[in-house]
């Protein structure tokens, strides 16, 4: 691919345009006199009718809108270089981290040429498929959400779902034969699942018969089961969740032995936990650790020494870990306490050790501590300035290999691959690279800090072919800002392939996610949601100032909570962007509760039926924000109509309500709506990953002056 990055934007727009649709005709979107009273205030929702997907008006004007956006998408250019591109830097293929079952390994692995992982065992040296989602289904719709072999490696439970509805179907299979023994058992979203000894029996999470329960409700109402293999999934077992909060999610682990259980909970994605233990060797009774209300993070969990520890925020907003005895678990002891300036994400038993993964502004640590006095013995050494994912070691039943620990490993330029550190020699090697081979850029990354409107101390991690600007670049800033969700470095072939065209990307770790820990996440939710955006705009301004771009060349992209995130970012300084990509975006503040999951993020954000959080709210919604006759940027919506999380409604009325507002001449900061059915939220095909960053870049591309 060849890139002219020192063309001028003017020059660039230009040339690029010459092949795009001469005029852009919007479809009509009739705009209805409909204001709600919420407490006092008049809050208009002209759209309103573009809620319903059933509706003829909306499926025509969708329709109508698929046209308009192919008509220029089609025509974006580079297309062609950049999906071949794309694709090369996709094939390098990905490794997950082994599962040890009693000396059987169990991991996935994606082949450069595959469009999803495979899953796979190895025995005695010898690996073979286990179970291919690809065969299973060769349309691609299919996908492995989750999966977990029995103690003795000799069976396997695992769930798929299908055209992205994450709705998964539970099965298990005997290891050695493949034959299928049970399943599919529905409603069972991304359940965990701890068997028993045996493998005859495990618990896991499915959610209630739908009929039993209102019919705005039946995406909740989850409990605790303990089935049999083989028998119907109507004769499990109701082991938790009667009389709690019908929107409360579970997960829960076994002791090796089997004898504990362990299981925490909370109420949708609020971060207050509650934790159960029971004694499956005595009454079986699950008794309380941890309430919700006592408002504490908590995950826990009996080790191998026999003790029940448990990684907590009590006292500790970057968590430490504490320990009890399990038939006693409300009589704790701290055993390693909080750092000052990293966060605990994990804890996991290695060979009479400890292992501690922490996070330093986003980029992970491992260090090695005494389980019997919490002193810290020494860090582990890791490959590089980047991401762990997943931390394993073999199991009881599995003779060899006792002191090693095998985690996943990423960076900016290094695909998924797994890594083993040995605890007798004290050193750590690759153990599986991505299969794939292809030919990387030279970049430089860097962690840069700015500081915000309020004088708050903001990191952001920025990746080009220069490590000082050197002339302004088109630049791609993304970031997220919530539910305590943090992003270190990790590979991205969208990254790659834009900074390789003469691109800059950033990512800036804003307040609302979890890089510094418990307050960091508070400090950018509810009342406090505008410090999110007002990091971004100052991580904008700073990439500005410094040399790195311009506002005319500043492109911003952010899906979901980081779809609201550029949907605020666009309203609120729409002069500071020159191109915005909103993918499966939350945009309707005021009515977001009423659809999908919404009503679970009300903690997050706050909710309308409460007048003074109704005000947060309209602060900085952004449909209800849009103002007419301003010079909004170009922007492109993509959304997917399997998705069961974000209402694709959101887009659509956001969409109709730019394109009647903006006063830009369409030919030159279109606004278009991109739609995928059979395809969900998250999990999705390499193809068709593939697809969708194609449009997105090159939109992106055209509109800030990068010329492929």
């Amino acid at each position: 691919m060849v890139f002219n990055t020192r063309a001028t934007l003017g020059e660039v727009t230009e040339a690029s345009r010459a092949a795009l649709p001469a005029t852009i005709t919007y479809p009509a979107a009739p705009r209805l006199d409909l204001v709600d009273d919420l407490h006092g205030n008049a809050v208009p929702d002209p759209y309103r009718w573009l809620e319903d997907p059933a509706d003829p008006r909306t499926a025509a004007w969708s329709a109508e809108q698929d046209g308009v956006a192919r008509s220029w998408l089609d025509a974006m250019p580079g297309r062609d270089a950049l999906a071949a591109r794309l694709g090369e830097l996709m094939r390098t293929g990905s490794v997950g981290t082994p599962v040890w079952r009693a000396g059987r390994a169990f991991y996935t692995r994606r082949g450069p040429d595959e469009d999803h992982p495979v899953l796979y065992v190895r025995v005695d040296g010898v690996e073979r498929v286990l179970l291919d989602v690809s065969r299973l289904d060769p349309s691609g719709r299919t996908t492995l959400d989750q999966w977990s072999p029995s103690r003795e490696g000799t069976r396997l439970a695992y769930q798929v779902s299908i055209g992205g509805d994450e709705h998964s179907l539970l099965h298990v299979l005997d290891v050695d034969t493949g034959e299928l023994l049970d399943g599919p058992i529905d409603r069972c979203r991304y359940s965990p699942v701890g068997w028993l000894p045996g493998g005859e029996e495990f618990f896991y999470v499915r959610r209630v018969d739908p009929a039993l329960v209102p019919e705005d409700e039946r995406q909740f109402h989850r409990r605790v089961w303990r089935h049999r293999v083989g028998t119907p999934a109507a004769d499990d077992v109701n082991v938790h969740g009667d009389g709690l909060d019908h929107t409360y999610y579970y997960g829960l682990s076994l002791s090796e032995d089997g004898r504990w259980l362990v299981v925490n909970g909370a109420p949708g994605t609020v971060r207050r936990d509650s934790v159960w233990i029971a004694d499956l060797h005595g009454s079986g009774e699950l008794t309380p650790v941890v309430r919700d209300s006592d408002d504490v993070q908590c995950s826990a969990w009996v080790a191998p020494d026999g003790r029940l520890y448990l990684r907590t925020s009590l006292d500790a907003p970057r968590f430490r870990v504490c320990v009890a005895d399990p038939t006693a678990p409300g009589e704790w002891t701290e055993l390693v306490g909080e750092q000052p300036d990293s966060v605990l994400d994990a804890v996991t038993w290695l060979d009479g050790s400890l292992v501690l993964l922490r996070t330093r502004h986003a980029v992970s640590e491992l260090h090695l501590h005494s389980p019997a006095t919490g002193e810290h013995l020494r860090e582990i050494p890791l490959p590089g300035t980047g991401s762990l994912h997943g931390l394993s070691t073999v199991d009881r039943l599995t003779g060899a290999d006792r002191d090693v620990l095998w985690f996943g490993w990423s960076d900016f330029i290094t695909p998924l691959s797994v890594y083993r550190y040995s605890l007798s020699s004290g050193r750590t090697e690759l153990e599986a690279a991505a299969p794939g081979t292809v030919s990387l850029p030279e970049l430089s990354t860097q962690q840069v800090s700015y500081t915000s409107s309020d004088g708050t101390v903001v990191r952001m991690f920025v990746v080009s072919g220069e490590q000082h600007p050197d002339l302004p670049r088109p630049t791609l800033l993304t970031g997220y800002g919530g539910f305590a969700v943090g992003r270190g470095p990790g590979y991205s072939a969208t990254t790659l392939a834009w900074v390789e065209a003469g691109g800059v990307w950033a990512h800036a770790s804003l307040r609302g996610g979890d890089e510094e820990g418990g307050e960091w996440h508070r400090a950018g939710m509810r009342e406090r949601k505008q410090n999110v955006f007002d990091d971004f705009h100052a991580a904008a301004e700073w990439l500005i100032r410094d040399g790195w771009t311009t506002p005319q060349q500043l492109s911003i992209m952010g899906g979901s909570n980081g779809g609201l995130l550029v949907g605020a970012a666009l309203t609120q300084r729409p002069e500071l962007y020159a191109a915005v990509v909103c993918s499966a975006p939350l945009l309707d503040m005021v009515r977001y509760e009423n659809f999908l999951l919404g009503r679970l993020w009300a903690e997050e954000y706050g909710s309308a039926a409460v007048p003074e959080e109704l005000a947060w709210l309209l602060a900085y919604s952004p449909y209800h924000r849009v103002r007419t006759g301003v010079e909004y940027p170009s922007v492109l919506f993509t959304v997917f109509e399997s998705d069961s999380r974000v209402d694709p409604n959101h887009a659509r009325k956001m969409c109709a309500a730019l394109q009647h507002a903006t006063s830009s001449d369409p030919t030159k900061h279109p606004v278009l709506l991109r739609r995928e059915t059979e395809v969900g939220h998250a999990g999705r095909s390499v193809s068709r990953s593939v697809g969708l960053a194609v449009d997105q870049l090159t939109f992106l591309a055209w509109a800030t002056g990068l010329e492929l």
